[in-house]
């Protein structure tokens, strides 16, 4: 079965249409936004265990002698503190200050990366990459060849144990640490990582099997989830969208995000952003929480005693907490704690500035 529309589809779209997944459009790739829908899928994830189609995110392999020194200059992270089988969290500068794209680096062995890109940022962060001095380097987009499934909650890698023959081994890797591993005989790269806030893994396997792999899953009891409740569980964990929380033209640090960013290294646009750190910026990303369940939406304005002193760049409602929640970039004065309004379609919705870690397991 084939979509009616220009949109690339994953090679579990079938899987998806029979489960009665509803089909939308997300950067340029059919995907489910929800089965049951967003609140139970939300919870399912939080209280057992749920996996999400992210075949649509870009895999890119980098090798070669200087690969190291190419990694260290083109990403913020310092790669030097990688191992073999681990990962990081990581941003891709641009020379101005603002970021290509956040990102995450894996080493798998001295000259030999895997990363993993935002869907939308595909062709571009390529074309950067490529833009930069590639002597020796060799960049292998392997997207196409792959897909590959989030499986998150507090039962995630219990259920992944289960279908390998190596279940110790899955349950005591550490956060960000990878194996390749065959689960349910489906050959997988797996890294213990995702975009919830909760336990889980990424699995990465040929594309001629993802469907094998999910119906595998699903038997396994894992909930399968759509888009709406994946960006209902990365805003309650705190958790950047490209687009929303990072761009071309806003630091890092504004964002929050100078815990990613080298104060040892030099990287590309590095003295902008270290600037951007010593001196503060004008405004700063905080969490919002609302009195009620009235869902803020980007770029409605934050006011605090009757003035504006900023605006959203995510919301959803929070099933967890029961009440509308917002990341919203503030004025950089504004702390922690303060009462605030949020301008919902007219109507001012009291909230409190909070921590954006909204949820911690």
């Amino acid at each position: 079965m084939t979509p009616a529309t220009a949109a690339k589809t994953t090679p579990l779209y079938d899987d998806h249409v029979a489960l009665g997944g509803r089909m939308v459009e997300f950067a340029g790739t059919m995907l489910p936004v929800q089965y049951k829908g967003i609140i139970a899928e939300s919870k399912a994830v939080r209280e057992r265990a749920g996996m999400f189609d992210v075949s649509h995110m870009a895999r890119l392999s980098f090798t070669g002698p200087r690969v190291f020194e190419y990694l260290e200059w083109a990403t913020t992270n310092d790669v030097s503190k990688l191992a073999d089988g681990e990962g990081q969290y990581s941003l891709l500068p641009n020379g101005q200050g603002g970021c290509v794209d956040d990102i995450i680096v894996y080493r798998i062995s001295d000259g030999d990366y895997k990363m993993v890109v935002n869907a939308a940022n595909h062709e571009k962060d390529v074309a950067h990459f490529r833009s930069l001095d590639t002597a020796g380097v060799e960049l292998r987009d392997y997207s196409a060849e792959t897909a590959m499934i989030a499986v998150q909650g507090p039962s995630a890698s219990r259920i992944i144990a289960s279908l390998t023959n190596v279940p110790n081994v899955i349950e005591s890797t550490g956060f960000f640490g990878t194996l390749d591993v065959d689960v349910a005989g489906v050959p997988c790269f797996a890294a213990r990582s995702g975009y919830t806030g909760e336990d889980g893994y990424e699995l990465q396997c040929p594309q001629d099997r993802a469907s094998q792999l999910w119906q595998a899953l699903l038997e396994a009891g894992v909930e399968p989830c759509g888009l709406g409740a994946r960006d209902t569980l990365r805003v309650e964990a705190g958790l950047p969208l490209y687009g929303h929380e990072l761009n071309d033209t806003l630091s890092p640090i504004a964002a929050g995000l100078g815990w990613v960013v080298s104060k040892t290294k030099s990287f590309l646009g590095s003295e902008i952003i270290n600037a951007a750190r010593a001196n503060g910026t004008p405004t700063k990303l905080h969490g919002v929480r609302l009195e009620g369940k009235r869902l803020p939406m980007p770029e409605m304005e934050v006011f605090v005693d009757g003035n504006r002193a900023g605006e959203v760049s995510s919301g959803v409602y929070s099933p967890l907490l029961d009440c509308g929640i917002a990341f919203a970039f503030l004025d950089a004065a504004i702390k922690v704690d303060t009462p605030c309004e949020v301008d919902v379609r007219g109507t001012k919705v009291p909230g409190t500035v909070v921590n954006k870690r909204f949820f911690r397991r």
